[in-house]
């Protein structure tokens, strides 16, 4: 087990490129299951959640050739059962889109509950709705969702809360049912825009994704394709609020301004300074940081995992801050780490009041989730001495090559194994 050693003060500088959105790439991969040929999906972040899905294809009895770091060739033809092996899928909260793409398969899918970070119940009751609307039925066994039918039907199906899992989940579902299948109050994510996109490119008849209705004509068969992921906002944000947090100045290449729109405007709120190209942003910052409020909202409204890298900016913000947490029970978690940073720092419920201070402390602290580790990699960039994160499993989830590429920004970032660590002091 390693840790992240950085020593902070240093305003990052240079260019960075964004790599494959980790939230399309782990709908995107299980959707291969529903081609009937070869899938090549270029642009894949390489990440422990991508490395993990690939794994259960792979268990299921699909082929899949590592064609380079950032491409992967799926042939689903030999995947010959609908079972996903409990300890494989609980590592992963996206580990639930298989149940929605082995269904539209095999008519039957037996999945462990999601796991992933740990900032509040995941209820798939919005998943199981739209499968039971489709005509299936479904069992809690030990842990696992068990979801059967004799046969998918189109149908209206009404989201009670805008859910990204559950839009997905039913449109993998839907891709082969019989006849018209509406979803209403959808999830806008670009990420489900990308996976409409793949599968129409297999032959889907898909539209209205990045709308609140989506529409799905069952069709009888999907072919193989080659389509490339679209690349990952909330990798660009982190490292747009890395810039601000350090007061540098930053070229972050291969991303959509349009879907950096909610971030690029609390930054230039902020006394940020973000100018847009046509596939890059610039984020630099001189002055001091400015106070804001922020409430993270469902898609096209500023992205819950985008909340704690903007805690550290407003740490440190001039003046008094609120974040209102819109989406999630339990996300603040990470605030105890930035407090042993000398953050000032009030939670009520779902509610955080930020008291901004002049700088930061370098201190040992942890990663308790994946944003909530980038959040501590900023955090530690913007302060003052030495910092230690632990648990940095739970970064290398969603970022790749991060240490790599915040040395090319400049960043003193060092990954040291734990056990040196321990041992040295010991001595």
């Amino acid at each position: 087990m390693d840790k992240f050693v950085i020593t902070g003060g240093r305003p990052l500088r240079g260019e960075v490129t964004i790599s494959g959105a980790k939230n399309a790439a782990v709908a995107i991969i299980p959707a291969a299951i529903l081609s009937d040929g070869v899938c090549r999906i270029e642009n894949i972040p390489n990440i422990s959640d991508v490395s993990m899905i690939s794994r259960i294809l792979s268990e299921l009895g699909a082929q899949i050739r590592l064609v380079n770091k950032n491409t992967i060739e799926i042939d689903p033809k030999h995947i010959h059962t609908a079972v996903v092996p409990y300890e494989m899928a609980r590592r992963m909260r996206a580990s639930y889109y298989l149940i929605g793409a082995l269904l539209g398969r095999f008519l039957h899918a037996r999945v462990s509950l999601p796991g992933g970070c740990n900032f509040g119940v995941r209820p798939i009751d919005q998943h199981l709705k739209g499968f039971a609307a489709l005509g299936a039925t479904w069992s809690l066994d030990q842990g696992m969702v068990d979801v059967k039918v004799d046969k998918l039907v189109g149908s209206q199906i009404y989201l009670d809360v805008v859910s990204v899992g559950a839009t997905i989940n039913i449109m993998l579902a839907a891709v082969k049912a019989k006849g018209l299948t509406v979803i209403e109050n959808a999830a806008r994510e670009p990420h489900i825009v990308d996976l409409a996109n793949f599968l129409n490119s297999m032959g889907a008849d898909i539209r209205g994704a990045g709308t609140d209705v989506i529409k799905i004509r069952g069709v009888d068969r999907l072919s193989g394709t080659t389509y490339s992921i679209i690349p990952d906002q909330i990798e660009a944000g982190t490292y747009m609020a890395a810039a601000a947090a350090t007061g540098g100045d930053v070229l972050v290449k291969n991303v959509i301004p349009k879907h950096l729109e909610s971030i690029t405007a609390k930054l230039l709120e902020m006394d940020v300074d973000v100018q847009e190209y046509d596939d890059s942003v610039r984020v630099s910052r001189s002055g001091p940081l400015n106070r804001c409020n922020i409430k993270t909202m469902p898609h096209p409204g500023f992205p819950t995992d985008m909340q704690p890298q903007f805690a550290v900016l407003l740490a440190l913000a001039r003046g008094t801050s609120i974040i209102t947490e819109g989406v999630w029970d339990n996300r603040f978690r990470y605030v105890d780490e930035l407090r042993r940073m000398g953050a000032n720092i009030q939670v009520d419920g779902k509610v955080a009041v930020f008291e901004g201070v002049e700088a930061l402390q370098g201190a040992p602290i942890k990663a308790t989730d994946l944003r909530a580790g980038a959040a501590m990699i900023i955090a530690a960039l913007a302060a003052q001495g030495v910092t230690e994160i632990e648990e940095i499993c739970h970064i290398e989830r969603g970022y790749e090559n991060i240490e790599e590429k915040l040395q090319s920004l400049g960043a003193d970032i060092r990954r040291v194994p734990v056990q040196i660590a321990v041992t040295a002091k010991a001595q």
